[in-house]
């Protein structure tokens, strides 16, 4: 154990380059070290190993046997220490890595799913974990460590200074319905003319619900009075299936779910004045450094903003 311990990736090297030019002066130059110097690295080398670990001939150096095992595992262990710094750099460079980020639905579907394209493009062992869920959530598994960053809205019970707040991209409400609804294909339809139907709608204080009944109470309507409170897609695509309810989506989300995969079988109206809601913003605990693989993928974030 003693001899492997004070054994060096140096003197590892010299051993390889002399089993390989059989020539002592030639590994020493390949080694960048002085022939003196590489004939004093082998000289201890095999002391310590208990045995000559080359034969002198004429036509130069062969490993004994014990050479050849220290050869082989030289091999090994050199090929381990250039793994480790190739890994290493990736990891520094943010190329491998495990990634955690949240976010409300809007941002996930607009802004941070084309990062996650652009990372998976150019950078595939990154790892990713992505969960969607409400700010107060998001916020709260940011503190806790459970995510690198989040695209979220802050909460009013935090405080905004314990966080770096880069402005995301605001968010237009669209209201999606079946192509068949009585509505669907019209132009442009007021407040007044949606009043009489069923509307699916997250709970009561999500910021898209403020955001729909601000719109009706600043007109002075009455905000829906038949609403079925969901946030699941399935129940909201289940909904507009089968009747004429209308179901408010970030616009990002009504794109995908009427031009995406679904195109054909859901249609957004057109409002005569836009509903918005409140801002997100890229949250980062100020206290905790995000990893480079985290880093690479909030820089995709930045660029698509």
């Amino acid at each position: 154990m003693e001899f492997a311990q004070r054994l060096r990736p140096s003197h590892l090297s010299l051993l390889l380059r002399i089993a390989e030019t059989g020539q002592l002066q030639r590994a020493a130059q390949l080694c960048a070290m002085s022939q003196p110097a590489a004939s004093r690295i082998l000289a201890e080398v095999e002391e310590r190993a208990g045995g000559p670990l080359f034969e002198r001939h004429p036509k130069g150096m062969r490993p004994t046997a014990l050479g050849e095992i220290c050869v082989r595992h030289a091999t090994i262990i050199l090929d381990q220490f250039a793994a480790l710094e190739a890994e290493s750099r990736r990891i520094s460079a943010g190329e491998v890595g495990r990634v955690r980020v949240g976010a409300v639905t809007g941002p996930a579907v607009g802004l941070l799913m084309p990062a996650v394209r652009d990372v998976k493009a150019t950078t595939p062992d990154i790892e990713m974990t992505i969960e969607v869920a409400p700010s107060t959530t998001l916020v709260r598994g940011l503190v806790d460590g459970n995510f690198d960053f989040v695209i979220a809205r802050l909460p009013p019970e935090h405080d905004s200074r314990d966080f770096r707040l880069y402005p995301a991209r605001s968010e237009v409400v669209s209201l999606l319905v079946r192509p068949d609804h009585p509505l669907a294909g019209q132009g442009e339809v007021a407040l007044e003319q949606l009043q009489g139907f069923e509307w699916v709608i997250q709970e009561v204080g999500s910021p898209i619900r403020q955001a729909v009944e601000a719109a009706f109470l600043e007109r002075e309507l009455r905000t829906p009075a038949r609403v079925t409170n969901s946030s699941s897609f399935l129940v909201v695509l289940a909904m507009l299936a089968e009747s004429d309810a209308i179901a408010p989506q970030t616009e990002e989300v009504a794109q995908m779910l009427a031009e995406g995969p679904l195109g054909g079988r859901l249609a957004a109206l057109r409002l005569a004045e836009p509903i918005l809601v409140s801002p997100c913003f890229i949250i980062q605990n100020r206290f905790r450094q995000i990893p480079p693989a985290a880093r690479h993928v909030l820089d995709r974030v930045f660029a698509h903003l």
